[in-house]
């Protein structure tokens, strides 16, 4: 093809439909594969830095995700508007930062600035991890707002709403020798036999204040998560704790931290099972029927409320659950 022909072809495509992407990689997020596509290096690299750690565990059909770079634009410094309607959902920034994702197909797009994907923080947290875990969650994952950790491979999930101390209880976990699986955010596959947690263990987020509480934790810099709330992401290897991707469902644990004595009650595994369902977030009636009946597994989970002041109080009732 002459490069006339080639000048031609790109006048002849406003939408940049055929624009060339080079770059290709397979991840593996959680477990199941993603297929990426992009024209920068920075794209590949923060794939790496999300997913390296994790292999192929689940035959599923595959995400596809093309990541195109562009010239020009700002830098992302707030969280974009996400919004959806049926199978079709949106990131929102401005007219050099956005995405579109279809759950129907398990595919999307992006295209954001050069500033954007320089900053893998933000290229990660906004776009690549944010298009990613949502369409895993439309088909492949139940995702839940709690913690996971393991003990003498027993795993146990913490429950709680948003400032119970999930985050924190995790990491003093972790501190104490147990190990890490994820700090807020974890994950079910959906409709599998096994009783399974999968977590993001290459990764810690806590409050903007974690600092009071554990030092070492100072030196890293706060950032806006997209849901508003200003975070602070730890490498856990940058402590040498010890980590797994996943852990068995074996104890369910409903946060209660407050003034007063600690102890640890038996509640009914229902209890847990409808908060955990009232804290998902509405992808429509098809996705809330999958995750009602993924969630069943738990029902003959041991589950429990932990009243607890100190993390010493927690570190030690949690001790005691076999």
């Amino acid at each position: 093809m002459t490069a006339s022909a080639n000048r031609t072809s790109a006048a002849n495509d406003p939408l940049l439909h055929e624009i060339e992407l080079p770059l290709h990689a397979t991840y593996y997020p959680l477990g199941f594969r993603l297929n990426l596509a992009t024209n920068s290096r920075h794209v590949l690299d923060a794939g790496r830095e999300a997913w390296g750690g994790y292999t192929a565990e689940f035959e599923r059909e595959p995400i596809e995700i093309r990541l195109i770079v562009l010239p020009g634009g700002p830098l992302v410094e707030e969280p974009p508007v996400f919004r959806g309607q049926g199978d079709l959902f949106s990131i929102t920034y401005d007219r050099h930062n956005f995405g579109v994702y279809d759950s129907g197909s398990l595919f999307g797009y992006c295209f954001v600035s050069e500033k954007t994907a320089g900053d893998h923080l933000r290229l990660r947290m906004y776009f690549l991890e944010a298009m990613t875990y949502s369409l895993l969650a439309q088909r492949h994952v139940v995702p839940m707002h709690a913690a996971a950790v393991m003990h003498e491979g027993r795993g146990v999930l913490l429950c709680g709403p948003s400032g119970a101390g999930k985050s924190t209880l995790s990491y003093a976990c972790a501190r104490a020798g147990w190990t890490f699986v994820s700090d807020d955010a974890t994950w079910l596959p959906a409709d599998e036999s096994i009783r399974i947690l999968i977590g993001r263990p290459g990764a810690a987020r806590f409050r903007e204040d974690a600092p009071r509480l554990f030092p070492e934790l100072a030196r890293y810099a706060a950032e806006q998560h997209p849901n508003g709330k200003m975070t602070i992401e730890a490498s856990t290897a940058d402590f040498a704790l010890r980590t797994s991707l996943r852990c068995p469902a074996d104890h369910m644990v409903l946060l209660d931290r407050r003034p007063g004595g600690a102890r640890l009650d038996s509640i009914p595994a229902c209890e847990l099972v409808d908060r955990l369902l009232a804290d998902m977030p509405a992808f429509g009636e098809r996705v809330r029927t999958l995750y009602e009946r993924t969630l069943s597994r738990l029902l003959d989970t041991a589950a429990w409320r932990m009243q607890y002041e100190t993390l010493d109080q927690a570190l030690k009732l949690l001790s005691e659950l076999k």
